[in-house]
């Protein structure tokens, strides 16, 4: 089979790639690499020159202040534009989400239908911010979301790029892309409930993990416990980070000699990686039912994950024993909860082996990508 896959913003399409071609399919993958994470892709359609070149960049800060326009939306659209002419005869085309390009609305649909019309079947992943979720987030389906914050009293949470989902021409070209899909693919709880009553929407397909034959089960013997909280500063407010530092500095301040805590800021991937490589604990995401990329990496080489680890991802799974630790946006709670595994670093050790094995279980690449395969024929 021959796969078109576009866009990426988490490693998702990069591993349904290569458990794709294990499994002995041809894949494109189509993307800007999404900023600083820089994600591999195979065709870039990144705007370099507004990106990187000292004037044109000059000239898009101007423009986007003065117009509320971002001109490297032009330059994405005009890139793939260019690209389209080979990007003929897949059998599957899979979108990441339906503002896949990153261009703007009305030159992305057209941008698509000729995609579409010169390839087979169209697949949606439900994966990230569309405007069904950003729907459902407002009409409060979730007790909790990345909207939460913004929807607070007094908040100075800009959610502008959430809330464009909502405006006529976004929701036009929602609309055009979920005509033309086969399905919707969710890919874990926390999209699964927001997508609910549309009727092309597939059963969950767990996100895709290549999952290191290497693995050094953690061992606590005579040294501080390493806590890493990787921040993405885009994303401070929409994934309760505040409440990570409130616990954090208590927990510094009460154990500084069994802890380690070490914070970075908007890491490339690849060197985000080598950090988790070194910690015993992840501090993720508040705001989650369900783990994202970044906690199920850590947990597949057996990481402790503060992230989403509700009681919908524990039916969904038939899980009865603790993956990762449900991190409630309670500054207070967290902190007992990383207390607790301070004190007790037996726990720390039981949890990330869980953790591992729950991933090799659920979330192994090769056989996701037979999933995917399952669902697209």
């Amino acid at each position: 089979m021959k796969v078109l896959l576009i866009g990426e913003y988490s490693r998702l399409h990069n591993s349904l790639k290569k458990g794709l071609e294990v499994l002995g399919h041809e894949v494109t993958l189509v993307g800007t690499g999404d900023m600083f994470k820089k994600f591999p892709v195979d065709e870039s359609i990144r705007a370099e020159w507004l990106s990187d070149k000292t004037f044109p960049l000059l000239f898009r800060k101007i423009w986007l202040r003065l117009f509320k326009k971002d001109p490297a939306q032009w330059e994405i659209g005009y890139r793939f534009k260019k690209l389209l002419p080979k990007l003929k005869d897949y059998d599957v085309v899979q979108l990441i989400n339906s503002h896949s390009i990153g261009t703007y609305p009305e030159s992305e649909i057209k941008l698509l239908k000729t995609l579409f019309s010169q390839n087979g079947k169209v697949f949606l992943m439900g994966c990230g911010d569309d405007y069904p979720v950003i729907k459902s987030y407002l009409e409060g389906s979730m007790r909790y979301h990345m909207l939460t914050p913004y929807l607070e009293p007094n908040s100075k949470m800009k959610a502008d790029f959430a809330l464009k989902y909502l405006t006529e021409p976004y929701k036009e070209l929602f609309h055009f892309v979920y005509k033309n899909a086969k399905a919707v693919i969710p890919s874990d709880m926390d999209y699964v409930i927001p997508w609910r009553g549309w009727d092309k929407v597939a059963a969950l397909i767990p996100n895709p993990i290549i999952i290191s034959e290497e693995y050094t089960p953690i061992k606590i013997e005579n040294r501080k416990i390493r806590i890493l909280f990787g921040i993405n500063t885009m994303n401070y407010e929409k994934k309760g980070y505040r409440f990570f530092d409130e616990a954090l500095d208590i927990i510094e301040e009460k154990y500084p000699n069994l802890v380690d805590i070490k914070r970075t800021k908007n890491l490339p991937f690849s060197q985000y990686v080598k950090e988790l490589e070194q910690c015993d604990i992840l501090m993720d995401n508040v705001y989650a039912y369900d783990q994202g990329y970044n906690a199920l990496e850590a947990m597949s080489r057996g990481k402790v994950v503060f992230g989403g680890a509700e009681k919908e991802f524990m039916e969904h799974f038939n899980l009865k024993e603790r993956v990762a630790i449900n991190a409630l946006p309670d500054a207070k709670k967290i902190a007992e909860e990383l207390e607790y595994l301070v004190l007790n670093p037996d726990k720390i050790e039981s949890i990330g082996n869980n953790a591992r094995e729950f991933i090799i279980k659920e979330h192994d690449y090769v056989e996701v990508a037979e999933k995917y395969l399952m669902k697209w024929n």
